[in-house]
């Protein structure tokens, strides 16, 4: 446009825009005089672009900058922003942003101890079958290399009815006590917001890490009624939630900026601790429809209450 109108009385529109199209720019003198008779300002149409761009940059800065195609379509209807998938993959090419890709994690943390009596495998894989929250919770831990406490590391349990991440701590040291401490912390919190929640015939399942299989903590699931359950040693699918839990974990807020280096334990816990909030209830989780572990057990309060009153 700006070059039609700066040689535009020197060799006339119709002219300019024949020799463009010619070299494979190809625009028709009707389209110059359109924008001419605005202004040359930009459409409603390139203002709509322009206005919804940024508010998908906005959404995806608010969701830790972690979003792809998918999940920022999503969140964009939520938030009440009609828009199709394709035109939200457009406009983040547009704006230079796009979602975090899950890395590869090495380090072991597993070691079991052959020699400890184990509980049997009560889920087999069947992840999708618990039907209410507080069915089974599932278990594990992972590492986090820092620049003063060398490695750390991150214990979780979370509900398998809503991947709520339920209980967490990070700890030095990979010992019984940071389980049983994850496992306390879980316990608090259904608790303090679920007057009615007992533990009882609650199912615990976890890897076959001496942590998990100690004295220790076996005591502690039997004197809360937990029935504690282990898959096979050294299969991953065996715990295959947790897995996908830690992985998103290391790759959303670990591992997210290359460049950067976590100073100790403490930076750990204190961004483990806003990240968790931020994942129970405000990310989107494809496994559960597309909503927040806090939004989807809501759903299922609200849903429960209603068949009780009838």
């Amino acid at each position: 446009m700006d070059f039609i109108r700066t040689y535009r009385q020197r060799f006339g529109v119709e002219s300019i825009c024949a020799v463009l199209t010619e070299h494979g720019i190809t625009i028709a003198p009707s389209t110059f005089y359109a924008h001419q008779s605005r202004g040359f300002g930009p459409t409603d149409a390139e203002l709509d672009d322009a206005y919804t761009a940024d508010r998908l940059h906005d959404l995806w800065r608010d969701n830790r900058c972690v979003y792809g195609r998918h999940k920022l379509w999503k969140a964009a209807h939520r938030n009440g922003l009609d828009v199709g998938r394709d035109q939200v993959q457009r406009l983040m090419k547009v704006t230079g942003i796009r979602g975090v890709s899950r890395g590869m994690h090495k380090r072991r943390t597993t070691i079991s101890d052959p020699s400890r009596i184990r509980h049997p495998d009560l889920v087999k894989r069947r992840w999708d079958h618990p039907s209410r929250p507080d069915q089974w919770w599932i278990a594990d831990f992972t590492y986090v290399w820092t620049a003063r406490d060398g490695f750390c590391y991150t214990a979780f349990i979370v509900d398998a009815y809503s991947r709520m991440i339920l209980g967490w701590v990070t700890t030095t040291v990979m010992d019984t006590r940071m389980v049983l401490m994850a496992l306390e912390h879980a316990l608090f919190s259904r608790k303090r917001t679920k007057m009615e929640f007992t533990s009882t015939g609650l199912v615990h399942h976890s890897d076959a890490g001496v942590q998990y299989t100690s004295l220790a903590f076996t005591e502690t699931l039997t004197e809360s009624g937990i029935d504690g359950s282990i898959g096979t040693v050294g299969d991953a699918l065996d715990n295959a939630m947790m897995e996908s839990t830690i992985g998103l974990y290391k790759t959303e807020l670990i591992d997210f900026d290359p460049s950067r280096t976590w100073q100790d334990a403490s930076e750990v816990e204190r961004e483990t601790a806003s990240y968790v909030y931020w994942y129970n209830y405000q990310r989107l989780h494809s496994s559960i429809a597309d909503v927040p572990p806090v939004e989807y057990e809501q759903a299922y309060e609200s849903q429960h209450q209603s068949v009780k009153a009838q």
